[in-house]
């Protein structure tokens, strides 16, 4: 997978995400993702998941397996993300 082709969700919380993220990185904390689903259903796929350590984006990966998305990644920490999007 290339992930400079992909959709980058952060679901950390707003201001956990303007204190720095991923180049490109779109913000939908976790706790307003299930609300968000229709949005999240429009993105350009793989969806690449991503927060602070890891914990969250296991969670939303979770979730949105679930509720039926297939290619899907867990990044792990956003930080990881942005050194493979600088790579």
């Amino acid at each position: 997978m290339n992930i400079s082709e992909a959709t980058i969700i952060d679901v950390r919380t707003t201001a956990e995400f303007s204190m720095g993220n991923a180049t490109g990185s779109i913000n939908i904390p976790l706790d307003t993702l299930p609300h968000r689903l229709d949005e999240v259903k429009n993105f350009k796929l793989p969806l690449v998941i991503c927060c602070a350590s890891g914990g969250r984006s296991h969670a939303a990966c979770e979730y949105l397996s679930k509720q039926g998305f297939t290619d899907l990644y867990d990044g792990g920490a956003w930080v990881n993300v942005q050194n493979a999007l600088n790579n």
